[in-house]
């Protein structure tokens, strides 16, 4: 483990930048006057801007990504323009009929539905928000822990069975729901059982990564699930407005990848897992119970505290460092948190203001007293102190319950509006999700704290794709200058002297090492748009390619994508603060080239059955 000290991220001024670019912005309109920029500075332009996202929010010097791409956008528009306006019909119109003329053309362009959507993709990024709103509410309602912990019980407290179940219905969600969601309440519910289990830290690790994987690679089995599918979808649109990647396509193409991708992910964690096992029948409350615990803590307190060394981070002061690194240790070891206060001598005030923090504070005498028992090996008493607690904790099971039921019924209302959207384009895609979104929130409507706290982590998670807006609309700009028709003849060129299963196999490889470096979202975006006039046997074959080569580079480092993003975070702030890029790399690296290879076979297979059946 390297425990070297890290070198301080120095934050550039954003504002500073912004205003750069804005000079820099009129400098090209002005020089634009005289001199009309050629296509490939307009590339060039946008190339730095993906390419600065991955310099300034990776190393020392950053720069905040939303004032990167906006401040970008504000050279890339103005060289769009100065290249574009002396020859458009436009300008003509205005110089014959005055400023009236540009009305109809910022009506159509920029204030109606068909025009927003093809400059930012807004039917995208609507369903995004609708998505991150409806998940949070979900999350609420802590159906996931419900589930794992049936799970557990169900299979005797063996580990490997229950993460293997776990991952696969988190793989079959992640098609669905947001996937960036889903990686936050799989890795903190799987972390809970593999320190219950006394699961190595290396093994607790690699967990964590494979779940990026999970919602990943394993979510591209449908569109909805996944910002670069939606995007890829939105690009790839016939003549007529239809989709050309259809609800039938992933199905046909993209599920048998994620099946054989979830396989070898099974196999990763059975060799980690096989003969782990965790002991249901003396399971701590607090664990035992952890959806209503959990659920408790929203309730009364507005947050969730994932697992107890958080907690205990947070309230180092509290109880000291060296005390609070020694609690931690048997909690990883798989020791109840009370307990572990107690043996290591915690003050019985600060254990007791540490469980009311953890659960709820008219609970914290009647746990605290449990623990003591427990330390004192003092069964009976134990257990007389326990069922006071589990008392108050049923008396949540009705709210529960209720906040669930509401969330299972705005799921199924989610799914039939997407059946809806896949049948009749004309019904908005964001509708699905915001109606399932407003179904689910009547479950949690009355809970003030626990309401405020969705909303709370909805808006902080939709605040991660905002710098999407400036970089969908350089792209579109970029494809209204005609560049990627060059890109297009590169690839027909290709698929003419190689065949089409060797120029997919080529972008499955460019788009996995360029979504390492990149966000996958982005090049995604970018990717699609280069395939869109071929014929669609083979439109369908570069696009499941691209598509796996998204999931999968998105994994490969720490910033690929937003999964990779939530999973190191929490890695380095409750698992390993040492833990380093180059650690994830090095540990991600051969379950991504497993898959690659089962994913390799699979392109070939598909590409030789298309020979066969043109």
């Amino acid at each position: 483990m390297d425990s070297s000290p890290r070198e301080p991220v120095v934050q550039l001024s954003s504002r500073l930048f912004v205003a750069a670019c804005a000079v820099a912005a009129a400098a090209v309109l002005v020089v634009g006057r005289q001199y009309t920029p050629p296509v490939w500075l307009l590339a060039a332009e946008i190339f730095a801007t993906i390419l600065g996202l991955f310099v300034f929010g990776s190393f020392r010097y950053q720069i905040h990504k939303n004032a990167l791409t906006y401040g970008m956008a504000l050279v890339i528009v103005a060289t769009f323009f100065a290249r574009w306006w002396p020859a458009s019909g436009l300008r003509a119109r205005v110089a014959q009929e005055g400023t009236s003329a540009l009305w109809p053309f910022l009506r159509e362009h920029f204030l109606s539905w068909h025009g927003l959507d093809q400059l930012i993709h807004a039917d995208t990024m609507l369903f995004i928000l609708g998505l991150t709103l409806f998940v949070a509410v979900i999350a609420q309602t802590r159906l996931l822990e419900t589930i794992v912990f049936f799970l557990l019980r169900t299979n005797r407290g063996r580990v490997l069975p229950t993460v293997v179940a776990v991952t696969a219905i988190v793989a079959f969600a992640s098609g669905i729901l947001d996937g960036v969601s889903m990686i936050g309440l799989t890795i903190r519910t799987l972390v809970v059982i593999l320190f219950l289990a006394n699961a190595p830290l290396q093994t607790v690790r690699f967990t964590v990564m494979l779940c990026t994987l999970v919602t990943t690679v394993c979510g591209m089995w449908l569109a909805y699930g996944e910002p670069p599918n939606l995007i890829m979808k939105a690009n790839l649109r016939a003549p007529d407005g239809s989709f050309y990647l259809t609800d039938g396509f992933f199905l046909r193409y993209c599920l048998p990848a994620a099946v054989g991708s979830y396989l070898v992910i099974a196999w990763h964690l059975r060799r980690r897992f096989r003969g782990a096992q965790v002991d249901v029948a003396r399971l701590d409350l607090l664990d035992a119970e952890m959806g209503s615990v959990r659920f408790l803590q929203a309730a009364r307190h507005g947050k969730v505290i994932a697992t107890p060394i958080e907690m205990l981070e947070d309230h180092e002061s509290d109880i000291g460092e060296a005390l609070s690194e020694r609690v931690q240790a048997r909690v990883q070891h798989g020791e109840p948190l009370g307990v572990s206060m107690v043996r290591e001598g915690v003050p019985e005030a600060a254990r007791r203001r540490l469980l009311g923090e953890y659960v709820s504070e008219d609970l914290a005498p009647s746990l605290d007293q449990h623990y003591v028992a427990l330390a004192a090996d003092d069964t009976e008493a134990a257990h007389r102190h326990e069922r006071a607690a589990r008392e108050t904790l049923r008396t949540l099971a009705e709210q529960k319950t209720r906040a669930q039921r509401f969330g299972l019924i705005g799921m199924a209302v989610f799914v039939v509006l997407l059946v809806g959207h896949a049948v009749n384009h004309d019904i908005p895609l964001f509708v699905a999700s915001f109606a399932g979104f407003l179904i689910s929130l009547a479950g949690i409507v009355k809970i003030p704290r626990m309401r405020a706290l969705a909303l709370h982590d909805a808006r902080e998670e939709y605040g991660e794709y905002y710098f999407l807006f400036p970089l969908f609309l350089s792209i579109t700009l970029l494809t209204k200058s005609g560049f990627f028709a060059a890109l297009q003849d590169v690839l027909r060129a290709g698929a003419a002297s190689f065949g089409p299963g060797h120029v997919a196999y080529g972008q499955f490889w460019g788009a996995t090492l360029l979504s390492a470096i990149l966000d996958n979202n982005v090049v995604a975006d970018f990717g699609s748009r280069a395939i869109i006039h071929f014929e669609l046997a083979v439109l369908h074959l570069f696009s499941m390619a691209q598509i796996a080569g998204y999931g999968l580079g998105g994994c490969w480092t720490h910033i690929g994508s937003a999964q990779s993003v939530v999973a190191f975070a929490f890695l380095r702030r409750d698992v390993d603060e040492h833990y380093t890029p180059v650690q994830w790399i090095k540990e991600m690296t051969p379950p991504i080239l497993h898959i690659a290879a089962v994913l390799t076979v699979f392109i070939y297979g598909m590409s030789a059955l298309l020979r066969h059946l043109g």
